[in-house]
């Protein structure tokens, strides 16, 4: 397995830190102003030029947390996406995109890309032939996202990136399931690498935000749509997200072993015909995920059998919180068809792999009895 990076909880606590000032206090300060003076600083700094104070260290700790060059965070994981995409392509660009993303994506891609003028495909699966078998004269960029959601897959980094290389095309990546705590995707050659910080980098429930992490001529080429779209974070939730950010390490962990320890009882449950997790050896992907990851993640997905209702199982959970979102200290959990790929039609669901019998638990940090109770009782 790939070994974590020894100074990830020291670089989710003092990385980005603020210069100290007159107080000498042990946390940065939080700036609300929006207006600054533009001479002495010599740059024009605004929050929408993501540049303020808050704004610039949170920049630095996430490009460090990525080991890339340079970073943004935005007003969400969408307005990431969006702005990295609209931002790297052009009218006339095509990329080729990951069939099995986040359903948000999916619909942005399918439904607005082309408006700006984009041509997209989306892959038959996830192996770099499946990209190279969609490849065009005109294609600029390649999109994964690994581990997928709600369905776990993983995607070969280092083989995606060789493919990329001989054409000359990006390689942006969602890498919100895997958190930089688990995964460097980096240090395998992505150029990009986009979280939803709602996630893992937030934890508690309670923070809207994305992040971007690449080259600082790539971040130049995002910054500069960016800046027009106003996806920006207000310095407020910036300052948040860097408290957060720094139990980071400590929580993900705990959360990765509480989800290995449910998969592997949830694949002992008569009532569970299929449990999806890349630290199980069940799962396909695991020997490559053992390979480009230091730990699973903490979400983890299983199909009910037949005969049991998703919503009355659901509905019946009583420690266990239904929710929209994944990754808190909290467990939730939720039916994928029913929220996050709503958008998509039972028949791209189907393809997917995404069945209404789909329940993608999100492990939190309480003991596993207490979780495995409440499941056995919920079925």
């Amino acid at each position: 397995m790939t070994q974590k990076s020894k100074d990830i909880n020291t670089k989710c606590v003092h990385q980005g830190e603020l210069p100290v000032d007159q107080y000498k206090s042990a946390v940065s300060p939080l700036y609300f102003s929006t207006a600054f003076d533009y001479q002495d600083q010599g740059i024009d700094q605004y929050p929408r030029y993501f540049n303020t104070p808050n704004q610039i260290g949170l920049n630095q700790k996430i490009a460090a947390l990525d080991n890339c060059e340079a970073g943004l965070v935005f007003a969400s994981g969408m307005a990431a996406i969006t702005t990295t995409l609209l931002g790297l392509l052009n009218a006339g660009d095509h990329m080729v995109v990951q069939n099995s993303i986040y359903g948000g994506t999916y619909n942005f891609v399918a439904n607005h890309v082309n408006d700006f003028g984009i041509e997209y495909d989306y892959t038959n699966g996830l192996t770099a032939t499946d990209f190279a078998d969609k490849l065009k004269p005109n294609t600029k960029l390649l999109y994964i996202e690994s581990p997928s959601n709600p369905m776990l897959e993983i995607v070969n980094f280092k083989a995606v990136v060789e493919l990329a290389r001989k054409h000359n095309v990006l390689v942006v990546i969602d890498s919100t399931m895997g958190s930089p705590v688990n995964q460097l995707p980096a240090e395998h050659g992505v150029d990009v690498i986009i979280h939803s910080a709602t996630k893992y980098m937030s934890g508690h429930s309670d923070i809207l935000a994305g992040t971007v992490a690449c080259s600082a001529k790539l971040r130049d080429k995002i910054a500069k749509r960016a800046k027009m779209l106003g996806g920006n974070l207000s310095d407020l939730t910036v300052w948040l997200l860097d408290r957060s950010i720094k139990t980071m390490g400590l929580r993900v962990t705990a959360q990765n072993n509480n989800a290995l320890a449910m998969a592997s009882w949830l694949e002992q449950q008569p009532k569970i015909s299929r449990v999806h997790y890349p630290g199980l050896k069940s799962h396909p992907d695991h020997e490559l995920a053992h390979a480009q990851m230091c730990g699973f993640g903490g979400v983890v997905s299983f199909e009910l059998d037949q005969g049991i209702s998703a919503i009355s199982f659901l509905n019946k959970l009583k420690l266990i919180k239904r929710a929209t979102s994944f990754a808190g200290v909290e467990s939730t959990a939720l039916i994928p068809a029913l929220t996050s790929h709503a958008l998509l039609t039972p028949e791209q669901r189907a393809t997917l792999g995404i069945s209404d019998q789909l329940i993608r638990f999100s492990v939190g940090i309480e003991t596993t009895e207490d979780l495995q109770n409440d499941i056995a009782q919920a079925l």
